[in-house]
């Protein structure tokens, strides 16, 4: 062996530094995402343009707000937004970066400790971490007063990046399984919805913070959060500039005890995500557990005939079919947010709590549509009207379920936030007549007007029968609100009258009515489902 060979065998190259490797690993799939087509670049370069801009009209209205007496509390609630959306980012769009998935990595010889920091320092390479970082500094320049001050805003800034990247990975880390599967897909859907009324919310506060005296009114929100870490970290600035140290330390330390922590969750959900079997190695033995472990739940409680079958089926696919079950989770988000919202701006009315029993019950609606391409088998079930008759009636059952709880708990928390109580019964006797009609109309309307929901894509119509939808849904709606009229005609009458003290009749009335006016229409749409067959499964096959 020659000298030079031996030096080389005494000495080996030294292995590329697994941090690099990731980093250029993260710049490597950003750069061929994007060549993918133009439009994603695009869609990419705006997004980028959109981020920047937002995080410049921030920074610079954090730094125009410098020595307002109450900008602490502002930045403190900026930066537990921050905070939350960064935990809740990987839950409801998993799909939106590919190195959040460490299932990848699991046949790589590579040990938990140096991965986890290989992996942190990947996860600061992209635009939302430069966004945070802008906006974080952005809160530290605003509060910082004096020289301490800002060298606790230095440790901040880099403490408050490091807690929310982690954050998101250990969160991403803990529920990969789930975000990988079909409920994690459903989660998925779900997060317009939240986004939706996390941006309501926001509206409902600028609006009240807009009648207020100013950032005045964020003060006790304030004095809560700021002992929150990562936020502790930016009230740890402020409580500097005012002298407060032994606070500023606590601040700081809190953020870095959460920190350690993560990191600790993190390494420890890795460890067991890479060496413990997945799903499709206990496949077998979850189908063995659950024979054994038979019916469980509502199961048990149904009846093993057709009403209870298909009731158990409705149910499921509301909670299992993702379209069903977005519709589901908006219609009771909605029912429960028209009466909140009218209370938090002063102006509600109890009669809002109609809202639950008029969206649950459109629920019912389009029932066969919902099967998409599974209806034929129920349609293979069904030879008479009666056989309809009972598909129907289980129908309304299982939505009745989940509506009338629900409808009782929205009566009674409209009485409670907005009042009056003497009103309840009025409004809760009104509220189930109007799911029975709407539970009639939509039995009706779905044997006569079935349109096809596509398995696939965000339409919830298939093209060509928008406007069989659409007469559909509103046409039952005001066929449901006019056959509500005897009861709104009493409800009328007894108030003009005075009769304020007979307003109690209204509940036991709309309790026979509700129930006698459902059954009525579920009687008379059987015949019809059952003649109507071949074409309400080819309307709604057509997707």
């Amino acid at each position: 062996m020659s000298t030079e060979s031996a030096a080389v065998a005494a000495h080996p190259a030294a292995a590329p530094s697994l941090t690099a490797v990731f980093v250029r690993l993260k710049l490597t799939l950003l750069r061929n995402g994007l060549r993918q087509s133009t439009g994603r670049t695009l869609a990419y370069v705006s997004s980028v343009i959109v981020g920047l801009l937002f995080a410049s009209g921030v920074v610079v209205g954090l730094i125009a707000l410098r020595g307002n007496a109450h900008v602490g509390a502002l930045v403190v609630l900026l930066t537990g937004i921050l905070t939350l959306g960064w935990a809740s980012m990987p839950l409801f769009f998993p799909a939106s970066d590919e190195t959040l998935d460490p299932t990848r990595l699991v046949m790589l010889p590579l040990r938990p400790r140096p991965l986890i920091v290989s992996l942190l320092v990947a996860s600061l390479v992209g635009i939302g971490p430069v966004v945070t970082l802008a906006l974080v500094t952005g809160s530290v320049i605003a509060v910082a007063d004096g020289a301490a001050a800002a060298a606790v805003g230095v440790v901040a800034v880099v403490l408050v990046v490091l807690v929310c990247v982690s954050l998101a990975r250990a969160v991403a880390t803990a529920s990969v399984r789930l975000l990988t599967s079909r409920r994690g897909r459903d989660l998925a859907v779900l997060g317009g919805l939240f986004i939706a009324l996390g941006a309501q919310g926001v509206n409902i506060a600028a609006q009240k913070l807009g009648r207020s005296d100013g950032l005045a009114v964020l003060e006790p929100l304030g004095n809560v959060l700021r002992w929150v870490p990562p936020v502790s970290a930016v009230g740890a600035v402020d409580d500097a500039g005012h002298g407060a140290y032994g606070r500023a330390l606590a601040g700081l330390g809190l953020t870095v005890l959460a920190l350690v922590l993560l990191l600790w969750w993190w390494q420890r959900t890795l460890t067991t995500l890479m060496t413990s079997p997945d799903s499709s190695t206990l496949q077998a033995v979850e189908k063995d557990s659950a024979r054994r472990g038979g019916e469980r739940g509502l199961a048990r409680l149904l009846s093993r005939g057709r009403t209870g079958t298909v009731i158990l089926r409705t149910l499921r696919y509301g909670w299992r079919d993702p379209k069903s079950k977005m519709s589901w989770a908006t219609a009771l988000a909605a029912g429960l947010l028209v009466p909140v919202i009218s209370a938090v701006q002063g102006n509600g009315s109890i009669y809002t709590a109609f809202s639950a029993a008029t969206l649950l019950g459109m629920q019912m609606y389009n029932q066969f549509g919902q099967d998409t391409s599974a209806f034929w088998m129920v349609a293979s079930t069904i030879a008479t009207p009666r056989d309809a008759y009972q598909e129907l009636r289980a129908r309304a059952l299982a939505l009745a379920l989940v509506a009338v709880p629900y409808v009782t708990l929205v009566v009674i928390g409209s009485a409670a936030l907005i009042g009056p109580w003497s009103a309840f019964l009025e409004v809760y006797g009104l509220s189930l007549a109007v799911l029975g009609a709407l539970l009639a109309t939509g039995a009706l309307s779905s044997a006569l007007f079935p349109y096809s929901i596509p398995s696939e894509g965000n339409k919830n119509v298939a093209p060509g029968q928008g406007a069989i939808a659409w007469f559909s849904l509103f046409g039952g709606v005001v066929a449901g609100a006019v056959l509500c009229a005897p009861l709104l005609g009493l409800t009328v009458w007894l108030h003009v009258a005075g009769l304020h003290h007979l307003l109690w009749v209204l509940l036991p009335a709309g309790v026979v009515y509700g129930v006698g006016i459902a059954v009525l229409g579920l009687r008379l749409a059987a015949p019809r489902v059952a003649g109507r067959l071949p074409e309400i499964l080819g309307a709604v096959s057509k997707g």
